[in-house]
């Protein structure tokens, strides 16, 4: 089902945050009408147990979720209660909704998005649980699991200028608009920016919006921060799929993202970083670091990139399949697994990595550093400050020497706790290691060099002086101990579990 756009009214918007606010159409309001049971299901596309409860419920923000997010028609008397300022009226001049009788539908998927700062809504194209249809090809996605990792992951600190690569229905750039004077924002698709269009005005923002595929609208244009959710989706390109704006790029394999990280130097300020997603092929026998890392060998970027999920070529099929409303058992949907297998072997993938690419122009001139993590556990719920410490660490060690880091108090940082591992009857560990609470939530084996530094590492003893009383200990050679544990020692900093 295709509805037409919402329209752009900053009076009427006005009157609409207004009414959203007092009906509590907020994240916590939904989450207190719903109760964790429909809430959860509904996370998990079941609307069942949410019907249940918002049929029988007279909060207006009940009637909102049966409006907006469940696609169900609401009696014009309830949602006229329900949004008393900007009123049934109002809401029709927006776009938002078209009268069914003596109901109203909504035509477009509306909901709240919130931080520990802010409260938004975005509006987007309904989805295949509201239309109970597959979804067309130019499709907006409204807030999904990927744009709010990457919101997640990306640093956050006051910039000049930042830009959003295939915004879609705008997400990142309202995150961006917390922290940065000017926010551009591009996208192919029209419907994509008619949608970040509407969103920026209903949250009282103003973006620089532009039309073109992924650079192309900033040629020649320097930002402090990027951050893109690309369309990453590996997709054959036989015709067997649909190819969905938001998730394919129109190139083969991963080009997508390869040629994205090959470009986004020219556009970063000296210091700049930029945040994005990616999917990359990982061939039979082959390491996903060789790939990824001939991305940027010759960017002239820093690298730091975050593997956190591998799939098969049938895992993939399978999720991306289905993505667009499809269900197994179909014909189209048989075809279209197919065609991914056959597409794969074409090329002899056996795995299709994802994961959290951070790049960084460095501010002097220095050997950029390329930094390639496999982390597949989970990690803390808002990474972008882990991120932030991450680049300084690994910036300043680019240029810090061995001796100079060998001469620094480091101290353990407060979330780092040392485990021994004991056998039965022994009173001396059978291995060590240290344990990371909070960031990347790392645990990495010690050695005893290693261990009997970080065990002492206070702040008030640097590693020199730490490793030397340990060698003697040890009856060991200094130097030989010393020149041991340095590698160590810098990923241990690099990843904040030693800092200063």
């Amino acid at each position: 089902m295709r509805t037409s756009l919402p329209v752009v009214d900053a009076d009427l918007l006005a009157l609409l945050r207004t009414d959203l606010i007092a009906a509590r159409f907020t994240v916590p309001g939904i989450a207190e009408v719903l109760g964790p049971m429909a809430g959860a299901a509904l996370a998990r596309e079941h609307p069942l147990p949410a019907e249940r409860v918002t049929d029988s419920s007279t909060d207006p923000c009940a009637a909102l979720i049966r409006l907006f997010t469940l696609g169900a028609p609401v009696d014009v008397r309830e949602v006229q209660a329900a949004l008393p300022n900007v009123g049934v009226d109002g809401i029709t001049t927006l776009g938002l909704v078209r009268h069914e009788g003596d109901a109203v539908v909504a035509t477009c998927d509306l909901r709240p998005y919130a931080t520990e700062r802010d409260t938004w809504w975005v509006a987007s194209d309904l989805d295949e649980l509201a239309t109970g249809e597959p979804l067309r090809p130019d499709h907006v996605l409204g807030i999904g699991g990927a744009s709010t990792t990457l919101a997640s992951w990306t640093p956050r600190c006051p910039v000049d200028r930042a830009l959003d690569v295939g915004t879609g229905s705008g997400v990142q750039a309202l995150h961006l608009s917390r922290d940065a004077s000017q926010v551009v924002v591009s996208d192919l698709s029209e419907r994509a920016l008619a949608y970040a269009a509407f969103n920026a005005a209903l949250n009282g923002v103003t973006w620089d919006i532009r039309r073109g595929s992924m650079l192309e609208p900033v040629a020649g244009e320097t930002f402090d921060l990027i951050v893109s959710n690309p369309p990453f989706v590996i997709t054959p390109r036989d015709g067997s799929v649909p190819l969905f704006e938001y998730r394919d790029g129109g190139a083969a394999g991963d080009a997508v993202v390869a040629d994205l990280v090959a470009g986004l130097g020219a556009h970063l300020v000296p210091g700049g970083v930029a945040q994005l997603l990616g999917n990359w092929e990982i061939a039979r026998d082959a390491d996903w670091r060789d790939r990824v890392g001939a991305w940027v060998a010759d960017s002239g970027l820093d690298a730091w990139v975050v593997q956190r999920e591998v799939q098969d070529p049938a895992q993939y099929a399978e999720t991306w399949a289905r993505d667009g409303g499809h269900h197994a058992g179909t014909a189209q949907f048989r075809a279209m697994y197919a065609s991914w297998l056959d597409d794969f072997a074409s090329r002899d993938v056996e795995g299709v990595g994802f994961g959290i690419i951070t790049l960084h122009k460095p501010s002097t001139d220095r050997e950029p550093f390329v930094d390639l993590m496999d982390v597949r556990g989970p990690v803390a719920a808002v990474m972008g400050p882990t991120i932030a410490a991450g680049l300084a660490a690994r910036e300043r060690l680019a240029t810090l020497s061995d001796e100079d880091l060998l001469d620094v108090a480091w101290a353990a940082a407060a979330d780092v706790t040392v485990e021994h591992h004991l056998v039965p009857g022994s009173s001396q560990p059978r291995a060590v290691s240290v344990v990371q609470g909070g960031g990347l939530r790392l645990r990495v084996p010690l050695d005893s060099y290693a261990a009997g530094y970080v065990g002492v590492a206070d702040g008030s003893i640097t590693p020199r002086q730490a490793l030397v009383a340990v060698a003697a200990i040890l009856e060991e050679d200094a130097a030989e101990v010393t020149a041991r544990v340095v590698p160590m020692l810098r990923y241990l900093i690099a990843n904040g579990f030693l800092i200063d």
